[in-house]
């Protein structure tokens, strides 16, 4: 890979990865419109780690806040509000667990296909619209319960389909069900971090198991760089999304499903 491949596919994940616009839809055009050969799962891997260090950097203190609350459970004893957050988290990750062990090869038999990532671009970008304009945005992160972190679960192993965009489609489902847009764009962040925890062990497997030569250097730029970007990004959208609204990105969705169209078809 070229420092200029490197530097713009890293940009581009760490960007796309937390805005709910699709970074699989990002990542499977750019090389095609720069002309560029695939990057490759080693390289895949290393950006999406960097950007959980993003996630986990910017929201370090919540984090360590609801481990300790998990941690300090104990049966027959109240569970801290830390510690419901952490539960919470669990029982969010189970359903996309589920749904990649029993549809995994599937999914990823279809993951790099355009016409496929154009058309759940363009579905869950008209449901984002619509949610945010037909939520109620009443409920904040007090309000969030069993029955809700199940829902956001099931929603988030929709994300499986390439397109989809997991912080998309769980803050869909968060702003239909009567979250503000920062009590939804929270959860949604806090709920990534074990999915992609989970995905990059998977995913690492399968590049030992294949035994791909490994770049390290450009590995670890690509890292480094996807993980400033994606915690910017985080920064900048956690200040503005109140005021902006999803407008912006649902028409953007429409418009990057056009493009994949009217590029692959």
């Amino acid at each position: 890979m070229t420092l200029l491949q490197i530097i713009v596919l890293a940009i581009v994940q760490g960007f796309t990865e937390f805005l709910p616009i699709s970074s699989s839809g990002h990542l499977v055009l750019t090389p095609v419109v720069f002309g560029w050969p695939d990057q490759g799962l080693a390289f895949d891997v290393a950006v999406h780690l960097g950007t959980l260090a993003g996630v986990v950097t910017y929201f370090y203190r919540d984090l360590i806040g609801i481990a300790g609350g998990v941690l300090a459970i104990r049966p027959g004893q109240p569970v801290s509000a830390n510690g419901k957050l952490g539960l919470l988290l669990v029982a969010a990750t189970l359903p996309a667990g589920l749904v990649a062990l029993a549809a995994g090869d599937l999914i990823a038999s279809v993951a790099r296909d355009p016409m496929v990532i154009a058309a759940t671009t363009l579905l869950f970008g008209i449901a984002l619209w619509a949610a945010d304009v037909l939520g109620r945005k009443v409920k904040t992160e007090r309000h969030y319960g069993l029955s809700t972190a199940v829902t956001l679960g099931v929603a988030q192993a929709l994300a499986l389909l390439p397109g989809t965009s997991r912080s998309g489609i769980t803050m869909t489902a968060a702003l239909a069900l009567g979250f503000t847009r920062t009590a939804a764009a929270r959860f949604s962040f806090l709920m990534s971090v074990p999915v992609i925890v989970l995905a990059s062990l998977k995913v690492t497997k399968d590049l030992i198991d294949s035994g791909t030569a490994v770049r390290w250097g450009e590995l670890a730029l690509g890292a480094a760089l996807s993980g400033l970007v994606a915690y910017l990004t985080i920064r900048f959208f956690l200040k503005f999304v109140e005021g902006m609204g999803m407008a912006p990105f649902a028409l953007y969705r429409i418009a990057l499903a056009a493009v994949i169209v009217g590029v692959f078809a």
